[in-house]
């Protein structure tokens, strides 16, 4: 899957400021119904640089624009949600807690990210008083996450013997997981539609499962009827023409000097196909697998000296964690999806190994793995915890969530997810699937003990100096 050619030299537009935050107020402003609202005034445009609290990021759309008219932005559904109540310009086209709070406080917990089908802890809890909203959305509000019901499969290879959940609200046989919101842009570098790849399918285009994922949402989350075809491929077009990264570092400044290339700008005409650059020769090019999967800093490294001294030190950070992202040899051990798929119980390998995509960092082929995340041991008290049974050998397995095997049914695909896309991390906080890590510097701390890598305190913060660029 390659973009065209066309759509990657498509012009780059600007847009003032202000207007960048009247439209950024109105996808917060309540009507009176305690809607998000969008100014159907707002002429089509593009997003011009946003702040963070690394910095500064932007988003580029091929089409020139973002279109406002777009069904992206309308309500499709019952319950006063649109596709962007979700997917927000200013958090990375996703949400943040600090996102969803500011507008909780706002509306008193009215705005249409808070409603009960999804976005609270259980469907069936109290949301009578601002009080109990505050209660019931809590996972939303702390974490970003959004309750994900979904049934056993009817053939599943285990039996859900024990639910504990904070909430009541999960069975045998339907379950609820809580879960991040993935962003809405730089889609076109996908290889799996949604944590648990259940908006795959074998043979589709990327189009077309896109097309696939504004259905089920119209219809799941917006609680409306199916959207028309043509609805349905107007968004996922749109979401294929956006791009987002960071542009800007607080420490290193501009993305793009002095040799750099970052920024959106490059990403835009980053190059993509599903395979590329795959670890267990799945690339169709027959190309072997390169470890330095990033290359937007390497001439920062070589650098002799920058206009000030700590300019020169900050942009030294960055491509250093850069080299340690590429080049720090890892003993991978018990992921399930890698070491069991290829029998060897340690696999030499890099970061780049699970995140191979060139200066994108997701794995360029469906690859759920289970790297631990949702083990019983790092279960905190607002997730559940649900035991699970193999019906053939009786093994017993306790997880906060199970994963792609809830599309499956297949035991070993029991806590496996897909690795996101790396980019326009600084914009997006907090990280993992469940939200597990509220800052870069705690995803850099889960690998390093994960994997027993024995990093320096230098160059931990090199790592998250580097993570903070994309």
């Amino acid at each position: 899957m390659r973009r065209s050619t066309t759509l990657q030299k498509r012009r780059r537009a600007s847009l003032s400021c202000m207007a960048v935050f009247a439209l950024g107020a109105a996808m917060i402003t309540t009507g009176r119904t305690g809607e998000s609202v969008i100014d159907p005034g707002i002429p089509p445009m593009p997003v011009a640089p946003l702040s963070n609290s690394s910095g500064e990021f932007h988003t580029i759309s091929t089409a020139g624009i973002i279109d406002t008219s777009n069904p992206f932005f309308q309500v499709l559904g019952t319950n006063g949600r649109r596709c962007v109540t979700c997917h927000q310009p200013d958090s990375g086209w996703t949400v943040t807690p600090a996102n969803i709070q500011r507008r909780f406080a706002a509306t008193d917990g009215m705005d249409p990210i808070f409603r009960t089908n999804d976005g609270s802890n259980c469907d069936t809890t109290d949301v009578s008083t601002r009080e109990a909203r505050q209660e019931a959305y809590s996972l939303l509000l702390s974490k970003g996450l959004i309750r994900i019901e979904l049934p056993v499969p009817a053939d599943v290879e285990f039996a859900v013997t024990a639910v504990d959940s904070p909430y009541g609200c999960s069975g045998t046989a339907k379950v609820s997981v809580y879960r991040r919101i993935l962003p809405s842009t730089n889609v076109s570098f996908l290889s799996t539609v949604m944590w648990d790849g259940r908006e795959t399918f074998p043979g589709q285009s990327l189009e077309a499962n896109l097309m696939h994922q504004a259905l089920d949402a119209t219809m799941g989350h917006a609680q409306g009827a199916a959207p028309t075809e043509d609805q349905q491929r107007r968004i996922a077009r749109f979401q294929m023409a956006l791009y987002t990264a960071q542009t800007r570092d607080e420490d290193a400044g501009a993305l793009q000097a002095d040799g750099a290339r970052g920024g959106t700008a490059n990403l835009t005409g980053q190059e993509f196909f599903i395979g590329i650059n795959d670890p267990l020769g799945l690339n169709p090019t027959g190309a072997a697998f390169r470890p330095e999967v990033f290359d937007l800093y390497s001439q920062w490294e070589r650098a002799a000296s920058f206009p000030s001294r700590e300019l020169f030190v900050a942009r030294q950070r960055v491509a250093h964690g850069e080299r340690l992202f590429n080049n720090r040899p890892i003993a991978i051990k018990g992921v399930a999806g890698l070491n069991d798929k290829l029998g060897q119980p340690t696999i030499m390998g890099f970061c780049g190994t699970c995140h191979d995509s060139p200066n994108v960092g997701n794995h360029s082929v469906p690859a759920p793995l289970n790297i631990g995340l949702a083990d019983a041991t790092r279960r905190t008290p607002d997730l559940p915890l649900f035991t699970l049974d193999n019906k053939s050998t009786h093994e017993i397995v306790q997880t906060s969530d199970p994963g792609r095997a809830l599309i499956t049914g297949k035991w070993a695909d029991v806590g496996k997810f897909k690795g996101p896309i790396l980019r326009d991390l600084a914009a997006r906080a907090p990280y993992f699937h469940n939200g597990s890590a509220a800052t870069l510097a705690d995803v850099v701390n889960f690998y390093d003990t994960r994997f027993e890598l024995h990093l320096t305190v230098q160059e931990k913060e090199d790592l998250v100096a580097f993570l903070r660029t994309l």
